[in-house]
């Protein structure tokens, strides 16, 4: 398929810093967009291949690199656009004391994100007033509970979800 292989977006980190985000392109290029948009919920860009890829989570892999870079961890909270940490800002302070990491408990609970966004008539205000609130309640125990323990029960999780589905 045409375009870059990987998809780059900024997301904020560790102390509320910017950082660029990578991961394995699984959507068609929208022309006319900025860089790294996504609009939630709406699937229809989504290659065949990019589905198994998102299915499996191999377009997480070169997360890797951000790990190796020291933008992120293998576990924590899931780093997000800009867009969404200006929405219950003082929630974010606190998720943004630990890098984040390419899995976590809300990971695991919110697999099929994306299918609760597609059935959505307004997947914006589904992610803003019921997904994030809880995704943020998973964030804030992660880090207010973080242990290595704790990390390799959501690694081994993780792996089962991923297996399982």
């Amino acid at each position: 398929m045409p375009g870059p292989v990987f998809f780059i977006q900024a997301r904020i980190g560790l102390g509320g810093k910017e950082f660029k985000l990578l991961k394995f392109r699984s959507m068609r290029v929208k022309p006319m967009t900025k860089e790294g948009s996504f609009d939630a919920g709406d699937q229809s860009r989504v290659t065949p291949f990019g589905k198994l890829l998102r299915k499996t989570k191999l377009d997480e892999l070169p997360q890797l690199i951000n790990v190796l870079k020291g933008d992120m961890s293998l576990v924590g909270p899931r780093p997000e656009v800009k867009k969404w940490t200006q929405v219950y800002p003082e929630k974010w302070v606190i998720v943004h004391r630990v890098k984040p990491g390419i899995t976590d408990n809300a990971s695991i609970k919110f697999r099929n994100e994306e299918e609760i966004l597609a059935q959505s008539n307004n997947p914006e205000q589904t992610y803003r007033d019921e997904i994030l609130p809880k995704k943020l309640e998973l964030y804030i125990d992660y880090v207010n509970n973080q242990s290595l323990t704790g990390d390799l029960k959501i690694i081994f999780a993780t792996i089962k979800t991923v297996i399982t589905r």
